[in-house]
């Protein structure tokens, strides 16, 4: 079987081409590999939680009974540990939920909507 003469020059133009499309898609494209993708949509599904559940720790810090003396108590911590402090008092805690990095983001976003810097 004969291949016609163009033809190697077309394949590796065809070549050439997928793979300049591979480097301008994923420099300038948008373009992202699944994994990417993956730890981009769980970034996301765990700020999303922090908003939601920020203002239900607000609610449970202002529910409390001695709140008035937490939130001067809270305003005297550095900002810093201000999240530690709520935290450690429970308010940010959710049920049956053990200590988690997503606890301690919820209770310092929680510390800088009770104590805006």
């Amino acid at each position: 079987m004969k291949i016609p003469v163009e033809t190697k020059p077309a394949l590796w133009g065809a070549v050439g081409g997928a793979i300049a499309a591979a480097i301008i898609g994923f420099s300038w494209g948008g373009w992202v590999t699944g994994g990417t993708a993956e730890a981009d949509a769980t970034q996301r599904a765990n700020a999303a939680v922090v908003a939601a559940l920020a203002p239900v720790c607000v609610e449970r810090f202002q529910g409390a009974s001695d709140a008035a003396a937490n939130l001067a108590a809270l305003k005297k911590v550095d900002s810093w540990s201000q999240g530690d402090f709520i935290e450690k008092g429970g308010w940010a805690a959710t049920r049956g939920s053990k200590a988690t990095d997503q606890q301690s983001a919820v209770a310092k976003a929680c510390a800088s909507l009770l104590a805006p810097a």
